[in-house]
């Protein structure tokens, strides 16, 4: 049996979508499942047991191309298909499955799907409140208890991004997140990352701040602010580094992004911070997550910039608040 699967566009979210995976291999073990994502994701999806091959969908977000999604459906069409998820609830995504015949069309109704789909769920947000929880619904009913998301980082692959980006391999590094692809709304001040650092930062565990090309200006920041005590590595490390990195992590502080979904996939010690966002819509999934989220009455706004134009959500979480955690999440147990 084949079955094929229309991955979302984000990194947070395709995390989130490996517990559906995960319920796809239990049903069917003997089952080949194959990924159809974003060529970024496939390092992400290389990392996921549950996947045997990723398919290079070639479309930006937002992007329609009817004509080349029709071709693309065509060209797959011979790969024989049983049944393919949709994940994404756009019309569009779609169009792939339908255009390769695929007999077994699953996703949510979304944007009227009524004929590219042929078993089409409702949501029912009170059920399934949890964005993981409406993925794994699409496998048929949720077990008591879902599938954790797991990464995969063995130790010579966190040496070899370690040398490959010139970083000690004796550190225990406390990895800082700083970006949110959404928005400002999501994201603890600059300031308030470089008073953690100026408190948290030792000789052996250095603080690193990672994420992508679009976080290099506020990690500069950042590491401007702390005084020598936050290394910038937004933007040097690739999404593949980047996992190893935050795999040999001794703690983790991020905003809700998709690095987040990273570490807690990698059952690091994680600190996750919420402002405009809802830690009950896309929280990390892992024991080892501590959220942080000041629950005003005008949050999640889900807003890119705040509404109000004070930013308390974010501005009111302290250094020392995000500090303490740290230091009970790293005490030695007795």
């Amino acid at each position: 049996m084949k079955i094929l699967v229309v991955a979302p566009s984000w990194i947070g979210d395709t995390i989130l979508a490996q517990p559906l995976l995960a319920l796809l291999k239990r049903n069917h073990p003997a089952a080949c499942v194959e990924v159809l994502a974003p060529d970024w994701s496939a390092p992400l999806l290389a990392r996921m047991a549950e996947v045997d091959a990723v398919i290079a969908n070639p479309f930006r977000h937002g992007e329609f191309s009817f004509g080349a999604r029709r071709a693309l459906g065509r060209r797959l069409a011979s790969a024989d298909y049983q049944q393919a998820y949709v994940l994404p609830n756009s019309w569009k995504s779609a169009l792939v499955p339908f255009f390769a015949g695929i007999a077994h069309r699953i996703g949510y109704q979304g944007e009227s799907r009524y004929l590219l789909l042929n078993e089409r769920h409702r949501l029912d947000v009170t059920a399934h409140p949890q964005l993981v929880q409406r993925y794994a619904a699409l496998a048929g009913p949720l077990p008591a208890i879902l599938p954790q998301p797991h990464l995969s980082s063995t130790a010579e692959q966190q040496k070899t991004a370690r040398l490959a980006l010139d970083l000690p391999l004796d550190a225990a590094p406390v990895i800082f997140c700083p970006g949110a692809e959404y928005g400002p709304a999501k994201r603890w001040p600059a300031r308030h990352f470089a008073a953690l650092a100026r408190l948290v930062a030792t000789p052996q565990n250095p603080v690193w701040l990672v994420g992508a090309a679009k976080d290099v200006a506020v990690g500069e920041e950042i590491s401007a602010a702390a005084a020598g005590a936050a290394l910038n590595l937004c933007g040097r490390s690739t999404l593949e580094q980047a996992i190893d990195l935050i795999a040999s992590a001794r703690c983790v502080v991020s905003n809700d992004s998709g690095l987040m979904h990273v570490a807690a996939a990698l059952e690091r010690p994680l600190v996750a911070l919420y402002g405009s966002s809802s830690p009950a819509y896309t929280p990390p999934l892992s024991s080892k997550a501590e959220i942080v989220s000041r629950n005003l009455p005008c949050s999640p706004c889900f807003k890119r910039e705040c509404p109000l134009g004070h930013f308390d959500c974010m501005n009111g979480i302290s250094p020392q608040q995000v500090a303490a955690i740290i230091a009970t999440q790293l005490a030695p147990s007795v």
